[in-house]
């Protein structure tokens, strides 16, 4: 793995975490460093980073919040 991937992922704490936890990417990296953006796409998507989870989220709790006043009414 070539030095500027690896600064990229010490740099990203969930980044090397996913990798540890899913170590058959390092075999993949190593073969094609070009898919460090499929790296973080998987990434993004399997800790919910991604704007569209974020906005969902907050439409949760949102939904959670009014329910918990109707009941106070």
């Amino acid at each position: 793995m070539n030095l500027d991937l690896q600064f990229k992922i010490n740099n990203d704490a969930n980044l090397k975490r996913y990798l540890r936890e899913n170590s058959y990417w390092y075999k993949i990296l190593n073969r094609d460093p070009t898919k460090i953006n499929e790296l973080t796409n998987e990434m993004k998507e399997h800790y919910r980073l991604r704007p569209t989870d974020k906005i969902n989220d907050i439409a949760e709790k949102m939904k959670m919040i009014n329910m918990f006043l109707n009941v106070l009414r």
